[in-house]
């Protein structure tokens, strides 16, 4: 079992997400307030703790957000996840997977300016909300099918 990190949200796309204290994520739709929340298939993305840690090695300033995230997980193996696995956060939300990585705007992110490489593309991992609920940092984060299990 793995734990919630911190939650981010922006105002705005392309703009950095900022922590909150807490969040509710809503059944098709996202984090609400956020600017990327909306029926498509990005609603949520996620990076992992022990990830931005390796980075902060350069960037020792780094803020939770700076990538674009969601939500920061620690203890779950992210760059393990495939399209189709489950996650559930909290008591009651529950994500799909839906996209691995994608590329930074504009050929390059202000990470990968500063430190040659940006980890967005090869491990953010981006899902739709199939069921809501609140969350906080410290809520527990479960894989909770995967096709390794031969769960749907």
């Amino acid at each position: 079992m793995g734990v919630l990190e911190a939650i981010c949200v922006s105002v705005g796309k392309g703009t950095v997400k900022l922590a909150v204290p807490s969040a509710e994520l809503r059944e098709s739709w996202g984090i609400e307030g956020d600017a990327h929340a909306g029926e498509w298939h990005r609603q949520i993305s996620l990076l992992a703790g022990e990830s931005i840690d390796l980075v902060r090695e350069v960037l020792p300033e780094l803020d939770y957000g700076m990538f674009g995230e969601n939500l920061v997980t620690r203890g779950i193996e992210l760059a393990a996840l495939a399209v189709g696995d489950r996650l559930r956060v909290g008591d009651a939300a529950l994500l799909e997977v839906t996209q691995i990585g994608k590329k930074c705007h504009n050929g390059g992110c202000v990470i990968q300016q500063a430190t040659g490489d940006c980890i967005m593309p090869r491990e953010g991992i981006f899902c739709r909300v199939l069921a809501g609920g609140h969350v906080a940092p410290g809520s527990p984060v479960v894989v909770v099918s995967d096709r390794s299990a031969g769960s749907d």
